[in-house]
């Protein structure tokens, strides 16, 4: 059953253009993942400092797997331009199948 997985991201005062930066290439990373079906980058209309990234993947192994593959210096970089930690949640897809 794939999965999704929803991710908020808050960049500091002046550093959006890094989050995005940022942001983009970790989807860059995230796309050649196994088990990766789809990942996009969103920006909020009314608050430009805030991100989401919605990835769709095989399974919640998949996708953590795939987080390990993140440099730490990448996780490092957005700890640095972050106003607060990052927050993700799994869902399950309305209308798959389970198993």
């Amino acid at each position: 059953m794939a999965i999704a997985r929803i991710n908020h991201f808050e960049a500091k005062d002046g550093c959006i253009t890094e989050v995005r930066e940022l942001l983009t290439s970790v989807i860059d990373t995230i796309r050649g993942a196994p088990g990766c079906r789809s990942c996009r980058l969103l920006e909020a209309i009314d608050d430009d400092r805030q991100f989401v990234i919605t990835e769709v993947w095989e399974s919640v192994e998949a996708h953590q797997a795939a987080a390990g593959a993140i440099p730490p210096v990448q996780m490092e970089r957005a700890v640095a331009l972050l106003a607060g930690p990052p927050k993700g949640v799994y869902y399950r897809i309305s209308g798959e199948s389970v198993g």
